[in-house]
């Protein structure tokens, strides 16, 4: 059980996976050693303080510390709490090993900026290929254009991408419309501050475009990787269907990943030809470059030449094949080089190119019924959506692709149910994957169900084996109740003076109306409750939610882009207004515009709380812009029993 786990719980699943529960106790120790030492711990003390930890203190002197922290942080008499003190930790880690790491060869080595605590090291190849992908899709960019193209022989890219509206504008380029681009802060200059917010918008989108940002950021983006694989989906181009025969089929492809198709896609055309091999990924089975060569044959035979399939040289028959792709009109960024060294990254983004360019796949000739959705079917996949972001966002070690096929064998449940109440799965009698015996995976989802009821879930005549046989509204059901468990728990854990006392829907929509009203706003919401009443379409317009944003972050709403919202096309606009923007200041949501106009109360739920989540983290007396340092990340709505320090002083400000 829960109460019996003695672990320690940071508010950012993010922030808590950079460390081994070992390292959370050790820090803790020594955090706690600072704060009794002096009544109270603030920024400009953390220098001489931490000249005794692992690394922080060996590697940096006291004075690299502190023109460290003087240069990331606009206010050193801020008061640090345990996960301010562990993001200063892994600031100054990741400057200690760029410092360390300097004159490394044929590398670009760069810490994307002091809130995002990454180090990440890509090969000047790698750096080519992902400044082409900009320079091709963002070349005409009003904003970008005066920096554009990038020159990749230079680290213009790690400058361009320091103020964080690259990272924006490259998220819009793989989801359109993901990111209302009235939110960004394009300034000629921007402060620490407003960069800052930009990263936060640009990391909360990527979790609600399915990006795991745990130890990867805003990498995915550069690389292209979202917008390459987007059309490797039945619904974008049915003529996928040609590569399965029976419905059966059809369904298994739609739960594969992106990359599994395309390597499904690839075997399909290559056993037209005389290769008789199976390609199982992009990079062993690749370097040498004849299936590439036999692939481009079959697609563009009118651009082959002969000689590609007679060469010996693997490098040769890679000049061979991108002079082929070059012909077909086909753009890549990635060398001979690049084929035969077996870049996985690289030859994923050379055969999605190839994809997109030419599929080589017949048009159904008539429309593919599986296909059609009703509206009921439309709202379970908007929901399927917004789960399946949320989980893969808790830093489960399991990415899931499709929630209904994934959650089958009831291991991610039970790892998401792990990480929103950890030490409460029994994991000495779970069945790890890969599971051929059906009856291990009811074991599994009995432990899911049993959990759940432990939890207080509503789960009448819910069994174990529902979820493995795939029932889509009872797994629903499961991922709300556990979705709003975690949310009523974390305010529960930040709002500490609660004493015990549990967290409802009724708390929150209080809340709400008690700060909207704090600003002399008469609007008001009245349930969340879909039971027994109509949905409340007077939020249909957005207004309430822009308020409410406004009374917790004053400078975060641009009046004079607000419509009325008396017309879809302004509410539509408003909406998607309200999301960019509490992603901004750092709210993790994962419901869409559609759900805000259409009144979708459990989205709407999670809306509020998020915001009542951002809201109470705040220390009152701190009036700096949004989006600051020890709320950066985008932090979702998290766990944490670290945040005594404001709680008080937040709590006080909503009566």
């Amino acid at each position: 059980m829960a109460g019996n786990y003695f672990g320690v719980l940071v508010s950012d699943p993010w922030l808590q996976n950079q460390f081994t529960q070992v390292e959370l106790r050790s820090l803790k120790s020594h955090f706690m050693t600072m704060r009794r030492e002096s009544r109270s711990l603030t920024l400009g003390d953390l220098p001489s303080k931490m000249s005794k930890l692992k690394n922080v203190g060996e590697n940096l002197t006291e004075e690299e510390r502190a023109a460290f922290l003087h240069d990331s942080y606009q206010n050193l008499g801020d008061e640090v709490d345990f996960e301010l003190f562990l993001r200063v930790y892994l600031n100054l880690q990741a400057h200690a090993t760029s410092r360390m790491g300097k004159g490394a060869k044929n590398s670009s080595a760069f810490l994307k900026s002091p809130t995002s605590t990454l180090l990440h090291t890509i090969s000047e190849s790698e750096k080519a290929s992902y400044v082409g992908h900009i320079n091709n899709y963002l070349g005409e960019d009003h904003f970008l254009k005066k920096f554009l193209p990038i020159d990749p022989s230079t680290n213009d890219l790690f400058e361009i991408a320091k103020d964080g509206v690259l990272i924006c504008k490259l998220i819009n380029v793989a989801v359109p419309g993901t990111i209302d681009e009235r939110a960004i802060n394009t300034k000629t200059v921007l402060n620490p501050w407003e960069r800052n917010e930009n990263h936060t918008l640009g990391l909360n989108s990527a979790k609600a475009i399915g990006c795991t940002v745990v130890n990867i950021g805003t990498q995915d983006f550069i690389e292209g990787r979202i917008q390459l694989l987007a059309d490797l989906d039945l619904k974008k181009t049915p003529q996928l269907v040609e590569l399965v025969g029976d419905n059966q089929d059809v369904e298994e492809l739609m739960s594969l990943p992106p990359e599994k198709i395309l390597l499904r896609w690839m075997n399909f055309h290559l056993k037209k030809t005389e290769y008789k091999k199976t390609v199982t990924n992009f990079s062993s089975d690749v370097k040498d470059g004849e299936a590439y060569a036999y692939l481009l044959n079959v697609l563009a035979p009118e651009h082959s030449n002969a000689s590609t399939l007679v060469v010996r040289d693997p490098l040769k028959r890679a000049t061979l094949v991108l002079e082929h792709a070059d012909r077909m009109g086909c753009k890549r960024y990635l060398t001979a080089k690049d084929i035969v060294e077996g870049s996985p990254n690289l030859n994923l983004a050379f055969v999605a190119h190839i994809f997109q360019h030419r599929n080589g796949l017949s048009t159904p000739e008539k429309p593919v019924s599986f296909l059609e959705i009703s509206p009921d079917e439309a709202q379970i996949t908007r929901e399927e959506s917004a789960f399946r972001f949320w989980i893969n966002s808790l830093g489960v070690a399991t990415y899931i692709n499709n929630v209904f096929e994934d959650v089958r064998n009831g291991w991610v449940l039970l790892e998401a149910l792990d990480k929103v109440s950890p030490g409460i799965v029994n994991w000495k009698t779970a069945n790890k994957p890969p599971i051929k015996m059906p009856f291990r995976k009811v074991e599994n989802c009995n432990q899911v169900v049993k959990i759940g009821k432990q939890l207080k879930f509503s789960l009448v005549n819910i069994a174990g084996n529902d979820i493995v046989q795939g029932n889509k509204k009872l797994i629903l059901a499961y991922l709300w109740q556990l979705m709003r468990f975690n949310m009523l728990q974390l305010l529960k854990y930040l709002r500490s003076h609660s004493l015990g006392k549990e967290f409802t829907d009724a708390d929150i929509l209080d809340w709400a109306n008690t700060k909207v009203r704090s600003t002399g706003s008469q609007s008001c919401m009245k349930s969340f409750k879909v039971s027994h009443q109509m949905p409340d379409k007077s939020l249909s317009d957005g207004i309430f939610f822009l308020e409410l944003l406004s009374a917790v972050q004053p400078r975060v709403v641009n009046w004079r882009l607000v419509t009325k919202g008396q017309s879809e096309e302004e509410k539509q606009m408003n909406a998607t207004y309200i999301i960019s923007i509490a992603r901004k200041i750092g709210c993790s949501i994962f419901l869409l515009p559609e759900d805000i106009i259409e009144v979708n109360q459990k989205m709407i739920l999670t809306l509020t709380a998020s915001i009542m989540y951002w809201f109470f983290k705040q220390p009152m007396e701190d009036q700096r812009p949004c989006g600051s340092s020890d709320s950066d990340s985008g932090n979702q709505l998290e766990t944490s029993s670290n945040s005594t320090t404001y709680d008080t002083e937040s709590e006080s400000s909503t009566d």
